[in-house]
């Protein structure tokens, strides 16, 4: 009878924890870290002539370049609704607008983030 109840309490434990890994890996928020920082100099060409443009008010290559960005994950800190507006970061060889974005903060922007994946990750800006 022990090494029964052994077994099922590794197999319960064993169980919880492949949960908990699950959870943590479909959790894009991560555990509530500060978003990282990445120096403009840093960032690709494509990705701080987008940023150019963005303080120059535009004009912006793709159409859906400066609309508002709902932050629906929270990823980003927590503002008012149409705070933050997004633009395309061209992506070489990509047919479509790819999967880079520069999400400012403001207006005027007072912020801004790198994401090179979609919005899964950011980087704050540091100019």
């Amino acid at each position: 009878m022990p090494v029964r109840c052994l077994r099922v309490l590794t197999f319960i434990l064993l169980f919880a924890a492949a949960a908990a890994h699950a959870r943590d890996w479909l959790d894009w928020r991560g555990n509530g870290n500060e978003i990282a920082a990445v120096a403009a100099a840093a960032l690709p060409p494509e990705a701080r002539d987008t940023l150019a443009l963005i303080h120059q008010g535009g004009p912006y290559p793709y159409r859906r370049d400066g609309i508002a960005f709902q932050n629906r994950e929270g990823r980003l800190p927590d503002a008012a609704r149409g705070y933050y507006r997004e633009f395309t970061v061209t992506t070489p060889g990509s047919r479509d607008r790819g999967a880079r974005r520069i999400i400012s903060g403001g207006q005027p922007p007072t912020v801004f983030y790198y994401s090179d994946d979609h919005y899964r990750s950011f980087r704050r800006i540091r100019e």
